[in-house]
């Protein structure tokens, strides 16, 4: 239902990819206008988020179906960090128990409870995996690609110290819309294995945001793909994200399987007017 003083929603973020998610039974129209969704987002002007999620039931054989806007206003088809959040949301407000199947623009996922804060979800079958990519005009000769439910290039790096001088606002554009990857262009990750520990460090640029993010659920299922298929982790991979916390990815190539966990955090409560 709609407040007198605006629409309630929950801004949650996963590993710091952040989002503003509403209930689709709370808004008074069943979709949100393209502008509406990118002043939602604005870091000043809005509430602030990389993304807009619309949780909505009714459909056969899934609990809820997740819609994900990025903050350019557009829907995307998946984003992993955000399932993760949605599974949470929809635990808190009855609309799934612990273990439950939701819907995205990509198919259908399962997802879980892990603990309080944590979910498991299962991506879709990865597609067009390309473990070594050969790309021209570029300052690294090293990139495999992998759509995990979104397209994702993955840069590999010789260590963590390179992965701290890139600079993503130069070079994510470039690569983001690189003729490779067609008229749609791609997201861009750079990914470095920390030799002691095996954990994959990993930055990234979202198309959509069109900036880097603190953590990308789906790009850091790609990496783990390709690095998996290339011998250099195992199953299950750790992610280390630019904020800091830690993804865990499942995968298993024979079923072409795709299991992400990590955090899901409620970081607070609001009403918005939505008209304005």
């Amino acid at each position: 239902m709609t407040g007198r003083t605006g629409t309630p929603f929950v801004k949650m973020h996963g590993a710091g990819n952040d989002f503003v998610m509403f209930l689709a039974r709370d808004l008074p129209s069943p979709s949100l206008r393209t502008e509406t969704i990118v002043r939602l987002c604005h870091r000043r002007l809005g509430i602030g988020a990389d993304g807009v999620i619309i949780l909505e039931t009714g459909e056969p054989d899934v609990d809820f179906r997740m819609h994900y806007f990025n903050s350019d206003g557009h829907e995307a088809e998946m984003c992993g960090n955000g399932a993760r959040c949605s599974f949470a949301l929809a635990h808190a407000v009855g609309l799934v128990g612990d273990r439950g199947t939701f819907a995205s623009a990509a198919g259908r996922h399962q997802g879980r409870m892990t603990s309080e804060g944590d979910v498991e979800v299962q991506l879709t079958s990865w597609s067009g995996l390309e473990t070594s990519l050969d790309l021209t005009d570029l300052p690294w000769a090293d990139s495999g690609f992998c759509n995990t439910g979104v397209p994702h290039v993955v840069v590999l790096l010789p260590d963590r110290n390179s992965l701290e001088e890139i600079d993503i606002m130069r070079w994510g554009p470039v690569l983001r819309r690189h003729p490779r990857f067609g008229s749609s262009g791609s997201n861009v990750n750079w990914a470095a294995v920390d030799a002691e520990s095996g954990k994959v460090h990993l930055r990234t640029f979202e198309r959509g945001v069109e900036a880097e993010t603190l953590a990308c659920g789906t790009g850091a299922s790609a990496a783990a793909v390709i690095l998996c298929g290339r011998g250099l982790v195992s199953s299950p991979v750790r992610v280390r994200t630019r904020g800091g916390d830690e993804l865990v990815v499942r995968v298993d190539p024979d079923r072409k399987e795709l299991f992400l966990q990590g955090p899901a955090v409620e970081s607070f409560k609001g009403e918005v007017n939505l008209d304005e």
